[in-house]
């Protein structure tokens, strides 16, 4: 309990050393007007040595940090026009840009159908997970959801796959699918894993849809977001890029259970949703 308590304390001194920082950045690029301006990670040690802040070993995490875990400080959102947020996005080898985007909320739908699946995952998997993410990968993994949810045969090709894409810099996809369909038509699926209280990332799918289009011209991307709705209830997304927006394309809803607990009435349910 102590530990946690102290582990907690941690977290919180460092995000704070990451608000001050970034506030900082953007305070001496942002101008009335912009919609977009850019900076370099370097800027992130001088302003830490000029303020005498603790500068946290791996610099790529203050930038990390307000991209897919926590939320910019107020100083900043506070600028942003109605209908918009400031979001951090990458723009090259340890540069990155400041710009204005239309919020994304991506959430699982309240009364969508839910579809019993027999529960495939080896319970010693269950027991040892060490995390939200990686247990969900775990158990999209031996479920074979992606193939149920795209309607693909799909094969894990990588999961916390680090590369560089051209324009982007670094990036991070959780899991890598390839997969192919009874046509011969061969796909490229980037799955972002989601705890219960994690969001949907815009940026996180933009780079997923941008690698695979760098590494993968010739099959067909299809960006996937799994989340945690309870330890075995799993929302599912199918996303595209339209009009330079994120757009929802499909999103079911799966629950891995005995296969003794799914029913001849949920079957039936199941008929005449394929039929309709």
């Amino acid at each position: 309990m102590v530990k946690a308590k102290e582990q907690k304390s941690s977290k919180a001194k460092a995000q704070s050393r990451y608000s001050e920082i970034i506030s900082e950045v953007f305070r001496r690029h942002h101008k009335k007007g912009d919609r977009r301006f850019g900076f370099e990670r370097k800027e992130l040690a001088e302003i830490a040595a000029e303020k005498g802040i603790e500068l946290p070993k791996n610099q790529g995490d203050t930038i990390y940090s307000f991209k897919y875990r926590a939320s910019l400080p107020a100083s900043i959102t506070d600028t942003a026009p109605e209908g918009f947020e400031w979001i951090i996005a990458g723009a090259g080898v340890a540069k990155y840009e400041f710009k204005l985007v239309k919020p994304l909320n991506i959430s699982p739908r309240e009364h969508q159908l839910v579809v019993k699946i027999p529960d495939a995952t080896p319970e010693i998997i269950g027991a040892h997970a060490l995390g939200d993410e990686q247990a969900l990968l775990a158990k999209v993994r031996y479920n074979r959801l992606i193939d149920i949810f795209l309607g693909i045969t799909a094969s894990s090709l990588q999961n916390h796959l680090r590369t560089t894409v051209q324009g982007i810099g670094q990036i991070e996809i959780d899991e890598l699918y390839v997969g192919i369909d009874r046509s011969g038509s061969q796909y490229v699926v980037p799955v972002q894993a989601k705890g219960g209280k994690d969001k949907h990332g815009r940026q996180q799918t933009e780079q997923d849809i941008a690698c695979c289009r760098q590494k993968f011209p010739a099959l067909r991307c299809r960006p996937v977001s799994a989340q945690f709705m309870t330890n075995n209830r799993i929302a599912m997304f199918e996303l595209t890029e339209q009009d330079g927006d994120i757009r929802v394309v499909s999103e079911e809803h799966y629950e891995l259970v005995p296969a003794s607990s799914i029913s001849a009435e949920d079957l039936a349910i199941y008929s005449s949703k394929k039929k309709a």
